[in-house]
């Protein structure tokens, strides 16, 4: 049985819940079956820099974190419900991957 994988992942979380509601809505308009969203680990990129420009002075830094969050849906195939999820609309800085697997 083929179903549509959906994985999305983002920079703001509210965007991403958002977003998994709205395919949660879908789904149970069109009585597809779904499991998720699963949340996957989040992805933690740090940067830690100088904050003195000439390197004198106390050595102080200054520590930057970006969180990538993700999510993972499974959605049964039915066309209708796909077309649906193509329609949502995307807020900026979102990604989404949609692929068929076999499970």
């Amino acid at each position: 049985m083929q179903k549509a994988r959906i994985k999305l992942a983002s920079i703001d979380i509210n965007k991403l819940n958002q977003t998994c509601d709205y395919i949660k809505d879908i789904s149970d308009k069109t009585g597809v079956d779904m499991r998720g969203p699963i949340p996957l680990p989040t992805k933690k990129l740090r940067i830690t820099t100088r904050k003195s420009p000439c390197g004198d002075g106390s050595e102080t830094f200054e520590r930057f974190e970006m969180r990538i969050h993700k999510r993972l849906i499974d959605l049964g195939l039915d066309e209708r419900a796909l077309r649906l999820v193509m329609r949502v609309p995307i807020p900026e800085g979102l990604n989404i991957e949609i692929e068929m697997v076999d499970v």
